[in-house]
């Protein structure tokens, strides 16, 4: 089941979870096996074998299908669980939210890197926004507490507010696959006395024939060298393809650091008629 996006509802009918950034993953526990699923449903199980075992470790688990995300924690990776889809085998699907929940919460489902994800009711959206910020996460998801699981749908029970800034960025080259195709694109902004600086690298917010449309655009203004002031860093300029710093794009990002870099940034697009001298690090909030 998938959130639409928009600002957070309020009222007493909606719940709070903070939005993960991870992998969704559907993970299914019977008496024979574990499994899990991406969102497109190829079974990860094997890419994600520290959560396999460690759900496989939980007999009160067996015979429920859960759905999380799996992030990056202190001690590895960590499964995140805000769902439950079937309980001792049963279909529970068309179970309000809350009840769902309440059996998520009384089906013994904790391990070391198995969590179960905590939710808020009767929360104000602006507060709990204010409390991912906080709290480092990408904002909130709220979700009506008496809507069924949709499989597989987007439905507006469920809203997804995120919390992004917005900037326009200097494309100065891109980081290409082994087959020459382009894995992410390398940007930059002016900073005074430095002249243009490197603050990242975007490899998300593209579809494949976006990947090819901006190879195409690229290509005719490659040049031989970098055209930053300063160091990108070795691992990403060993496969790097430089061009001329004139195409200016804008991306959505999590924070800038205070290492002056994009954090999580996803691209968004070129723009047309921007001089690209004005884009500056003092614009990139």
């Amino acid at each position: 089941m998938l959130a639409t996006l928009g600002p957070p509802p309020c009222g007493d009918d909606w719940a709070v979870e903070m939005k993960f950034d991870g992998v969704r993953a559907v993970a299914t526990v019977t008496a024979v096996s574990v499994n899990l699923f991406s969102r497109n449903c190829a079974d990860i199980t094997a890419e994600y074998s520290q959560i396999a075992v460690g759900l496989s470790d939980i007999d009160a688990g067996r015979g429920v299908a859960i759905d999380g995300e799996i992030v990056a924690a202190a001690t590895g990776l960590a499964y995140c669980v805000f769902d439950l889809m079937a309980h001792r085998g049963a279909p529970i699907l068309r179970w309000p939210y809350l009840e769902r929940r309440q059996l998520l919460a009384d089906a013994g489902l904790e391990s070391e890197v198995v969590h179960v994800a905590p939710y808020w009711v009767d929360a104000g959206g602006e507060a709990m926004l204010e409390v991912a910020d906080e709290q480092g996460f990408d904002g909130i998801v709220a979700k009506r507490v008496t809507s069924p699981y949709l499989p597989g749908r987007r439905s507006p029970d469920w809203v997804k507010t995120a919390l992004l800034n917005s900037a326009e960025v200097i494309v100065g080259g891109w980081e290409a696959t082994g087959r020459g195709g382009l894995r992410s694109l390398i940007v930059g902004a002016h900073r005074d006395g430095v002249g243009l600086v490197f603050v990242g690298e975007v490899g998300s917010g593209f579809s494949e024939a976006d990947r090819r449309r901006t190879l195409a655009l690229l290509r005719p203004f490659e040049r031989p060298t970098s055209p930053f002031d300063n160091q990108v860093p070795d691992e990403l300029a060993r496969h790097a393809r430089w061009v001329e710093p004139i195409l200016v794009g804008t991306v959505e990002y999590r924070e800038f650091t205070p290492n002056r870099r994009l954090h999580r940034p996803s691209w968004k697009g070129f723009r047309a008629g921007i001089d690209p001298s004005w884009v500056t690090i003092e614009k990139l909030p």
